[in-house]
């Protein structure tokens, strides 16, 4: 397998859901359009990123994946040191912002609690991107970051840089070329295993503490082609249905909030202690 040719990290409530965010209001550093563009991106790892994740990201890659570090055995630690561990990453797969990752979280989590949330939910913007310490373990960015999609089946066109594709062992494989693939029609995306990640990775570290809505949040943020472009829609069931708007709810703080401006911690730092003490225990394992 093709090791990371990248240089560094560093290369790289029922009424509220009457309101979604306005995505203009999130935006402050940029025009919404401006947000996403991997026609042009800003850094040209980006597309690179890409290729590498589309070609590798098999089927059996993610069942090893899954076995390696499910397990949560490499390391426990409280979440501010996580976040300081977390902090030696810059995502390559993310054309919109190169701020380190407890930035852009905060950036994330105090959208989310100016507008008003449940404190859950601030909690999963601040907690969302966690799963990337992966690849402070030795992993590859383009198993860690990026664009999420089911394995195990065919890959829909609406995932971007879809082209790439083609180079994957399981493009052409009888067993993984139909649209259900390994799965049956309409099981719901709790059934059906993801391209192996950040998002998958953070929703099993947290799945005891949090909400429900705010585990949709956390483990299909990543996967646009579902929330965004519509795609998958065989694979569903009811549950991810009414799912959905929780996830395209959170996903405008996610995306629009990303600014080069960088929020003060020393303020922020009292209010979301108490807020980790609230939900999570002392230490997290990882």
């Amino acid at each position: 397998m093709e090791a990371n040719p990248l240089p560094s990290l560093d290369a790289w409530e029922e009424d509220v859901l009457l309101r979604y965010p306005d995505p203009e209001a999130i935006a402050t550093a940029k025009a919404t359009e401006e947000y996403r563009n991997y026609d042009t991106p800003a850094r040209d790892t980006v597309k690179e990123f890409y290729r590498l994740n589309h070609t590798y990201q098999t089927f059996d890659f993610v069942q090893q994946k899954r076995n390696e570090f499910l397990k949560f055995d490499r390391k426990e630690m409280t979440v501010w040191d996580a976040f300081d561990f977390l902090n030696q990453l810059v995502d390559d797969s993310d054309p919109d912002t190169d701020l380190d990752q407890l930035q852009h979280l905060l950036q994330t989590s105090e959208a989310i609690r100016r507008d008003g949330h449940a404190d859950w939910m601030v909690l999963t913007g601040l907690m969302h991107d966690m799963g990337k310490v992966l690849c402070l373990f030795g992993e590859p960015q383009w198993a860690v970051v990026g664009d999420t999609f089911p394995v195990g089946c065919a890959y829909s066109d609406k995932v971007v840089y879809s082209e790439f594709f083609k180079d994957n062992p399981d493009y052409n494989n009888p067993v993984f070329k139909t649209p259900h693939g390994v799965y049956e029609p309409n099981c719901g995306l709790r059934k059906v295993d993801m391209s192996w990640g950040h998002d998958e990775y953070v929703y099993q570290m947290l799945k005891d503490y949090i909400p429900e809505p705010g585990l949709y949040m956390l483990r299909y943020h990543s996967f646009y082609a579902w929330h965004r472009e519509g795609a998958y829609s065989h694979l569903l069931d009811d549950h991810d249905r009414e799912m959905l708007k929780w996830v395209k709810l959170f996903n405008p703080y996610d995306l629009y909030s990303k600014s080069p401006e960088p929020p003060d911690w020393k303020k922020l730092r009292p209010y979301y202690e108490d807020l980790v003490g609230k939900y999570l225990p002392s230490t997290l394992k990882f």
